[in-house]
């Protein structure tokens, strides 16, 4: 069993970069996740650990071979661990590849339903909406501006959702062109003048387009879009953030099938 002691460790170096740098992060090719519940779901769905650094008395799933398993100090972990409150686990692992596929193709139950987010920079959102999209059967894709999807906020929001569905990352005129082959309409979450209540829109098969906490929608992404739906809620109240509106968006397409 390896043993560190010592916060200037090589390793703990390199894991509080991962931690802290998004450039750093994709430069390596690695991210850094914290707590043994994320832990328990890499390993579930077979991510590819790197290290495992632990402290004593920690209870952990049976970790692959290969992976370099480390116990460590109190203090050590504290030093390393992104959380104020360290919870006994960080590990790396190594980041998938978020390029979109030649072509959308449906899931698994047939399902043509994807949801495309624009410029949305709060991780825990990000992390949030990934949550709900694994719930409701669509799959993610990120266009410029989003936050990253390996920051520790986003992974923790997360809940494991990272090592068992596949996300991807394009520009808005790849997004487009995948569209257009698939025959799949975009429905942006905004207001204009054809702008349709959700409820009246059939959303089983579509891309629906959601924007970020404080601006919505991009103008290129609101002139790429088919129509525009909204969400009917009090008038009192003037929006949801990003999460809850693609929440409450994707239940609306799933209903039907549950």
């Amino acid at each position: 069993m390896e043993v560190i002691t010592s916060k200037s460790n090589a390793l703990c170096v390199h894991l509080r970069k991962l931690a802290s740098s998004r450039s750093y992060r994709e430069e390596t090719g690695e991210f850094l996740c914290d707590s043994p519940k994320l832990l328990r779901e890499a390993v579930q769905w077979g991510a590819p650990i790197r290290a495992v650094l632990f402290t004593e008395g920690t209870e952990l799933p049976q970790v692959p071979a290969a992976c370099r398993l480390v116990r460590v100090t109190e203090g050590v972990m504290k030093s390393v661990s992104p959380m104020e409150t360290p919870q006994g686990v960080v590990f790396s692992c190594a980041a998938p590849d978020y390029a979109p596929p030649e072509r959308l193709e449906p899931d698994g139950l047939g399902r043509f339903r994807f949801l495309a987010l624009d410029g949305v920079q709060d991780p825990g959102n990000v992390g949030t909406i990934l949550r709900a999209a694994d719930a409701f059967g669509a799959r993610v894709i990120l266009l410029p501006g989003c936050a990253d999807l390996n920051n520790p906020k986003t992974l923790r929001a997360g809940m494991g959702v990272h090592f068992r569905t596949a996300v991807y990352r394009c520009t808005l005129a790849k997004l487009m062109a995948l569209l257009r082959e698939a025959g799949l309409p975009l429905y942006g979450a905004a207001l204009r003048d054809d702008t349709a209540d959700a409820r009246v829109v059939d959303l089983r098969r579509c891309a629906m387009a959601v924007g970020s906490e404080g601006r919505g929608l991009s103008a290129a992404v609101l002139a790429a879009c088919d129509k525009t739906i909204r969400i009917p809620m009090d008038p009192r109240c003037e929006s949801l953030n990003a999460a809850s509106a693609a929440s409450v968006l994707l239940w609306e397409a799933a209903r039907d099938d549950y």
